[in-house]
C-alpha cells in the first residue's frame, strides 16, 4: 500500500523522540540535539520508536530533523559520514517497523527534514525570517532532502516549518520527484511562527502533488483546531496534527513549565474536523501516543 491510500483512514503518529530519549536517561543539551545519538547510541534510537509503535502510533519519525552537513561538519564529521548517518536514521525506524509489524498491521517510516534554524541550534526555527532567499534555503536543503528520499521512506516529514519562504523551498524540491511528503508549520495562534496567515502558507502546498497531507506541529493544542479547518479548505489535501503536550520552554530557565500530558479531549475534535493524522510533538510520551490512538480508533 501506498502511504497516500493509508490517509482514507485515521493514522496515529508517534510523540517526542527526543522526549523518550531523555526519559531514557541521554542529555540532549546539543546542538546536535537527538541527531547526536545516530553516532552515539543508535540503538536508543531504536528503543524509542518501539515504545512509540507499542504504544499504538502507527507511524514513526526518523531521528534526522537536527541532522546536516553543516552541523555535522561543526563536530568534524565529513559529508560521506553525515550521509552514512543519515541513512541510518532511516535504517533504525525502518527495522522498528520491521519488528512491530508481527501482528500484521500497517507501519510507516517518515523520513524528518527539519528547518534550516533548527542545524543552527539558536531558536531560529521557531521565528523563520533567516535572510536567506528561497533559492538559497532550497541549495542548503537539497542535499540532506536528496539522501533521504534516496532511502525510500514511506514519507518526508518536512516539518515544523515556520516560514512561507521556507516551504516554497521544500516544495520546489520535492515537486516533480514522485516522492510523496507532508508539510506541517509550526504557529503561533493563526498565523506561522514568522507572522505570516495560514491561508497563505497553506496555499504553498495545494498545487504540489507529492504533497500528500499539510498541517501544523511543534504548537500550542489549543492552536490546531482552527488550523485544521483552514488547512482543509485551503488544500484540499489530509491533514496532519502533532502539537506540543501544552507545555512551554522556558529559554532562560532552560526548562519545560506547565503541566505535562497532551489533553485528551482535542485529538477526536481533530479528527471530526479533518486530520487524518494525528500524534504529538515536544513532551508527548509514549503514554499520551496511547491516550490518543485509542480516541482516533473511535472517532475516525
Amino acid at each position: 500500500m501506498e502511504f497516500a491510500d493509508c490517509l482514507a483512514s485515521v493514522l496515529v503518529s508517534d510523540g517526542g523522540l527526543a522526549t523518550e530519549l531523555e526519559v531514557r536517561g541521554h542529555d540532549l543539551s546539543d546542538a546536535l540535539w537527538s541527531a547526536r545519538l545516530l553516532m552515539d547510541a543508535p540503538g536508543e534510537i531504536r528503543a524509542a520508536h518501539d515504545a512509540f509503535f507499542r504504544a499504538g502510533a502507527a507511524l514513526a519519525t526518523t531521528a534526522t530533523y537536527q541532522a546536516s552537513y553543516d552541523g555535522f561538519a561543526r563536530r568534524g564529521v565529513g559529508r560521506a559520514e553525515t550521509t552514512r548517518l543519515l541513512r541510518r536514521g532511516v535504517d533504525l525506524a525502518r527495522s522498528a517497523r520491521a519488528e512491530a509489524s508481527g501482528d500484521g498491521r500497517p507501519r510507516w517510516v517518515a523520513a524528518s527534514v527539519g528547518p534550516y534554524g533548527a542545524a543552527r541550534a539558536d531558536g531560529s526555527e521557531y521565528r523563520g525570517r533567516y535572510g536567506l532567499s528561497v533559492a538559497a534555503l532550497r541549495d542548503w536543503h537539497r542535499p540532506r532532502l536528496e539522501v533521504l528520499a534516496e532511502t525510500a521512506p514511506d514519507v518526508l516529514a518536512l516539518e515544523t516549518i515556520p516560514d512561507i519562504d521556507e516551504a516554497a523551498a521544500l516544495t520546489e524540491l520535492v515537486r516533480g520527484t514522485g516522492t510523496p511528503a507532508w508539510l506541517s508549520y509550526s504557529i503561533t495562534g493563526d498565523r506561522t511562527c514568522a507572522g505570516q496567515p495560514l491561508t497563505e502558507a497553506f496555499a504553498v502546498a495545494a498545487g504540489v502533488p507529492e504533497i500528500v497531507a499539510v498541517g501544523v506541529n511543534c504548537c500550542a493544542p489549543a492552536d490546531v483546531l482552527p488550523a485544521v479547518i483552514t488547512a482543509r479548505r485551503v488544500t484540499g489535501k489530509p491533514v496532519i496534527a502533532y502539537p506540543n503536550s501544552g507545555e512551554r520552554w522556558d529559554p532562560r530557565r532552560r526548562a519545560w513549565t506547565g503541566s505535562p500530558g497532551l489533553p485528551t479531549d482535542l485529538p477526536g475534535r481533530w479528527v471530526t474536523a479533518g486530520a487524518q493524522i494525528v500524534g504529538g510533538c515536544c513532551r508527548v510520551t509514549p503514554a499520551d501516543i496511547a491516550g490518543i490512538a485509542g480516541i482516533a480508533t473511535r472517532t475516525g
